[in-house]
């Protein structure tokens, strides 16, 4: 099933360009850096969302599923300052792109009954960025104070499943 909404301004070039990635047999991870490239390419500006969507939420990030297909899903996540994520990892590579603002990232490596900070990265606007499980632990937060935007690109169908979230950790953060 396909889901999108193209006449947003730059996202139907953005799929196609994905699309001649998304479905090549590739690592995970020869794939994440591929569509990275595609994304930093035609990485679109604020407005493929509308002003509404921007706005956020002041209670939780928002998420707009922009669009949907078999091989691949472009999500944009609306971040107000001080929110962030729990430590998770994901279900499939993902590649993101900072739109507006800035998100802090801090990345994770699983010890069994803890995890480790193995890095931080501040993501600034027209940063990219991609990555793919296993080793995809991390947080995001917007540490700004202004509203950030990201667009994300899953290798999912998120009309199929249900978050691009594999799990969430809960497990003590201890020192390197």
């Amino acid at each position: 099933m396909e889901t999108t909404t193209l006449a947003r301004p730059g996202l139907a070039e953005l799929v196609e360009g994905v699309r001649e990635l998304a479905y090549r047999p590739a690592e995970p991870r020869a794939t994440a850096f591929a569509v990275a490239d595609v994304l930093r390419d035609r990485l679109p500006a604020p407005g493929i969302l509308t002003a509404g969507e921007r706005a956020g939420d002041p209670d939780t990030y928002v998420r707009h599923t922009l669009h949907t297909e078999k091989g691949f899903s472009v999500v944009a996540v609306v971040w107000r300052p001080g929110q962030r994520t729990r430590p998770h990892d994901h279900i499939a590579w993902c590649v993101f792109g900072v739109l507006q603002g800035i998100e802090y990232e801090t990345l994770y490596r699983d010890e069994g009954d803890h995890l480790v900070e193995i890095g931080r990265v501040a993501n600034r606007t027209g940063d990219v960025s991609g990555f793919a499980p296993p080793g995809d632990i991390h947080k995001v937060h917007n540490v700004g104070d202004t509203t950030a935007v990201s667009l994300h690109i899953y290798g999912a169908d998120l009309g199929a499943e249900p978050t691009s979230v594999r799990r969430t950790y809960d497990l003590p953060v201890r020192g390197r």
